[in-house]
């Protein structure tokens, strides 16, 4: 069942996903060559809890961690661990944010080091995807028009995109209908109305988009061991335009990457 959410409920989401969006920004200098995963993990899960919030992550359906930490070709639900990052590592950090039964969701790729410039393009292009699925996300529009504004640009630039993890509805629980391929026809599927939260999370591949899964049951990887990068915001749908409710503020530029706040001086969305 697909829920339509109030003014109210989105507000409140919105300081949910404020709460995420200050978390990722603290990752950026956070993240660097000689961490592990598992203290990426311990470091925001601290940081939610000091915000008074809860990592929801945590007990859903049986997950242990804080934080999804997928590095390199692996697509998602990457188990945090010893690993130490290294230079040249992509490491993708998913987590959820609790406030007060307000969820909100958002993945972030981080370049560890300097990337090849293969894999520097990869972490650009998937961040445009993602802006670009949501520009297509407003009232009147359908849900095949947010994937295949997404598909079309990645695999336009040689990437490939996962089919079998997609994006979803948001709130009150982490998975709710109506779910959001990153990939699809223009004019088809649902129509998208005021006061859905969805989130957009498009995952990019250098290589195939089929995937393989790891024997945790949990983690999926790229078939020829490709990179992968994510990148996802949870979005309200208004009438003024897309809420990005995990908007980032910081203003700077991000290991190639622009943040929100830059990129959206060149999209006129609403907050």
């Amino acid at each position: 069942m697909i829920t339509l959410k109030s003014q109210r409920e989105i507000e409140q989401m919105t300081e949910s996903g404020e709460i995420l969006a200050g978390i990722h920004e603290e990752l950026r200098d956070f993240i660097k060559p000689g961490v592990t995963t598992n203290q990426i993990d311990k470091f925001v899960q601290k940081r939610i809890e000091g915000a008074g919030a809860v990592a929801a992550q945590i007990g859903y359906e049986g997950y242990k961690y804080a934080t999804c930490i997928s590095v390199n070709d692996e697509i998602c639900h990457g188990f945090p661990s010893g690993y130490v990052l290294k230079a040249g590592d992509i490491a993708n950090v998913d987590f959820c944010v609790d406030l007060n039964g307000a969820i909100s969701d958002s993945c972030w790729t981080y370049a560890v080091g300097e990337l090849t410039p293969e894999h520097q393009r990869l972490v650009d292009v998937t961040y445009k995807a993602l802006m670009l699925g949501v520009e297509q996300a407003v009232v009147g529009n359908r849900i095949g028009d947010i994937g295949h504004a997404i598909q079309t640009y990645a695999e336009g630039e040689g990437f490939g995109v996962v089919r079998d993890f997609i994006g979803h509805g948001i709130g009150p629980t982490i998975h709710e209908e109506p779910a959001i391929p990153h990939y699809g026809l223009a004019g088809k599927g649902l129509r998208l109305k005021e006061g859905m939260t969805i989130t957009i999370e498009p995952m990019i591949t250098t290589g195939t988009w089929k995937m393989k899964m790891d024997d945790n049951g949990w983690t999926a990887r790229t078939r020829d061991g490709g990179y992968c990068a994510q990148f996802e915001h949870s979005i309200a749908i208004t009438k003024e335009g897309p809420v990005l409710m995990t908007k980032q503020k910081v203003n700077k530029k991000i290991e190639g990457v622009h943040s929100d706040s830059l990129i959206f001086l060149c999209f006129k969305f609403f907050t």
